[in-house]
């Protein structure tokens, strides 16, 4: 199994270099990179090259460990045995399985998706450790062992909102997307937007990458944010005289909520706009 990209992703070679590396030695993909540049995406990607299922686990800052193994509603046994449910006398109906659980029982080998464990308490990563490194784990309710078969395709991303563990980074390979540069954005622009004019995408891209050099910006806009600023340019039928003749005096860019996403980074260009107009 080789991932080479798909028609509707592109991979750098060293993103490429990278899967295999994990694939090859089952060890978990850790991904950080900017958020919206395809972390979460390159999974699904995997998945679909590799021909297998793909399993995700969203996490949240209330997310615990233990749920992806399992969890044991105790509370519904208990409202069973008081109005005499005979399903009380076997633990097991009680017992709803992880998203690990589910991977590691799969008739056909998953890609599992760890999606911004970062997100999570700090203790979250270790918390995973053993399981992660000995696929498998003990059910105390049962008293039986979940083992994988085939370890999994194991997926993680993280913003890097918090460090993780050196325990838990020793366990993963791992690969920074770095922000996609001028050749490579247009190749993504292309799969999102076959046939579309050359210079448009030329021009848009330079205003983008201004705006992302702009000192003091706050928020960048990322790759995704790019394609639906372009998706909105097409939609509007911008004049291409819009971005080819800029007037200093309006540093603001067209449709620019699709780019700009705070108001710090807007009344940063409105000052740059007003400094123009006086200069002028």
């Amino acid at each position: 199994m080789r991932f080479s990209g798909t028609a509707d992703y592109v991979a750098t070679d060293d993103l490429k270099v990278a899967v295999n590396a994990a694939v090859t030695l089952r060890r978990p993909l850790l991904v950080k990179g900017e958020p919206g540049t395809g972390k979460t995406v390159l999974a699904h990607e995997i998945a679909a090259a590799l021909g297998a299922p793909l399993i995700e686990w969203h996490i949240k800052s209330t997310t615990r460990a233990h749920q992806g193994l399992y969890e044991y509603d105790a509370v519904a046994r208990l409202r069973d045995g008081q109005l005499g449910d005979p399903r009380v006398h076997d633990i097991s109906n009680y017992i709803r399985k992880g998203k690990l659980w589910e991977a590691f029982t799969a008739p056909v080998l998953p890609v599992l998706l760890i999606d911004e464990i970062d997100k999570a308490d700090i203790e979250f990563p270790n918390d995973l450790l053993q399981e992660l490194d000995r696929m498998e784990f003990h059910v105390y309710e049962t008293g039986e062992t979940v083992k994988a078969v085939e370890r999994p395709v194991v997926v993680i991303t993280s913003n890097n909102e918090k460090e993780l563990p050196d325990a838990f980074l020793r366990r993963c390979f791992f690969h920074y997307i770095k922000f996609p540069e001028r050749g490579t954005m247009t190749r993504i622009v292309d799969v999102h937007f076959p046939g579309i004019q050359k210079i448009l995408v030329s021009r848009a891209l330079d205003l983008f990458y201004e705006v992302r050099d702009v000192p003091g910006i706050k928020k960048k806009p990322s790759t995704s944010e790019l394609l639906d600023w372009l998706k909105l340019l097409l939609h509007e039928d911008m004049p291409l005289e819009v971005l080819q003749n800029r007037d200093p005096t309006k540093a603001i860019p067209p449709l620019h909520g699709a780019l700009l996403k705070n108001e710090q980074d807007v009344m940063l260009f409105e000052r740059l706009a007003f400094m123009a107009r006086r200069k002028g």
